[in-house]
């Protein structure tokens, strides 16, 4: 997502991406996943060296980590105008998201397409494909991957390193 994130910086002349690891993701209740404190180093780690990106730690002690928490905690801190940066893929699931009619109500959505990924915008939401990127894979796929011990991976080397170290995904 962080190359995503760049091409829409560079289009939209954004202020700043941040990237906000959810500490207790909802949606991913029974998944295998890293610890919060590993997925803020890893985001870190894929951030480093761009001055426009900025790695959250709003969520540290969310229970449960909801978007739309997340987004009124950044509002009410000043950070005027949102624009959420979404996979189609997890787009299509808004419907099912925890007062998700709100989030459509305060943020405009970059989404970033998928090949084989349809979604169906909710009435009222505002948003902006970012297309020609085709992200081949979703990060749950690469957790596969990486559980299976595939080596070639879309993903920074210095993240894959880090992945490796602590042991992370591992079946």
């Amino acid at each position: 997502m962080a190359r995503a994130a760049l091409a829409k910086f560079s289009e939209c002349g954004l202020r700043k991406i941040l990237f906000v690891p959810a500490a207790n993701p909802p949606h991913k209740a029974g998944t295998a996943m890293a610890p919060w404190e590993d997925r803020v180093r890893m985001a870190e780690l894929a951030c480093a060296g761009e001055s426009a990106f900025e790695v959250s730690r709003i969520e540290q002690d969310a229970n449960p980590s909801y978007s739309i928490l997340t987004i009124e905690r950044l509002l009410a801190g000043g950070e005027g105008s949102l624009e959420f940066l979404i996979g189609a893929d997890a787009f299509a699931e808004i419907r099912t998201w925890h007062r998700w009619r709100d989030v459509v109500r305060l943020v405009d959505f970059i989404v970033v397409t998928r090949p084989g990924f349809d979604y169906d915008p909710p009435p009222a939401a505002r948003v902006h494909e970012l297309t020609g990127l085709d992200l081949p894979v979703s990060s749950s796929e690469i957790r596969d991957r990486i559980a299976r011990g595939e080596q070639n991976l879309p993903i920074p080397a210095i993240v894959l390193g880090y992945i490796r170290d602590h042991g992370l995904y591992r079946s």
